[in-house]
């Protein structure tokens, strides 16, 4: 048998497709260097995946902005996760995205000190109560919590603090924004 070496990129990697040796390029291993936008997140899950064709079948209502970014927010929670989902079982750990409304401007003017410190101070006692959710703030925020989150869990912490902050318009879309300005 005869040996042949070739010098792979960086970058690439060697891959066997319908018989030829291919140079194909190589996945960052951390899905949060794979996950940038939201088309990044579609192609992650591939255009037959539940949620990819559905939105691939929606027709864009102006109307509905907010319905527009659930969408895109469950395919970047999909790909996020990497196939895990929550069983919402006793004693399972669930993340979401807990962030200041405050425009992605004005986040990314601050500090990174004060990026990770971002609070809002504010009436004395606040709550939303409804559907599957249920968030309480008491004392200028010096206590709060959630009891209820929703079906945009992630599997860690750290996955939420980087779609909250990597996806944050869209998010505001979302929970601010039900009709297109």
């Amino acid at each position: 048998m005869s040996k042949i070496e070739i010098e792979i990129p960086d970058g690439k990697r060697a891959e066997w497709i319908n018989g030829v040796l291919t140079l194909v390029n190589e996945k960052p291993k951390d899905v949060t260097e794979r996950i940038k936008t939201f088309e990044d997140a579609c192609r992650e899950l591939g255009d037959n995946h539940p949620f990819v064709k559905e939105w691939n079948g929606w027709v864009l209502n102006t109307q509905s902005k907010d319905l527009e970014a659930y969408l895109k927010l469950r395919i970047i929670t999909q790909a996020l996760n990497e196939g895990w989902e929550p069983k919402f079982t006793e004693n399972e750990y669930r993340w979401y995205c807990w962030y200041n409304p405050i425009t992605k401007e004005q986040y990314d003017k601050l500090s990174n000190e004060k990026k990770s410190r971002v609070v809002y101070r504010g009436y004395n006692y606040a709550n939303a109560n409804g559907g599957v959710s249920n968030a309480y703030a008491y004392h200028v925020a010096s206590y709060s919590f959630t009891s209820v989150g929703s079906r945009l869990a992630f599997k860690s912490a750290k996955l939420a603090a980087y779609a909250g902050r990597q996806f944050a318009e869209i998010y505001v879309d979302f929970c601010f924004k039900p009709q297109n300005d």
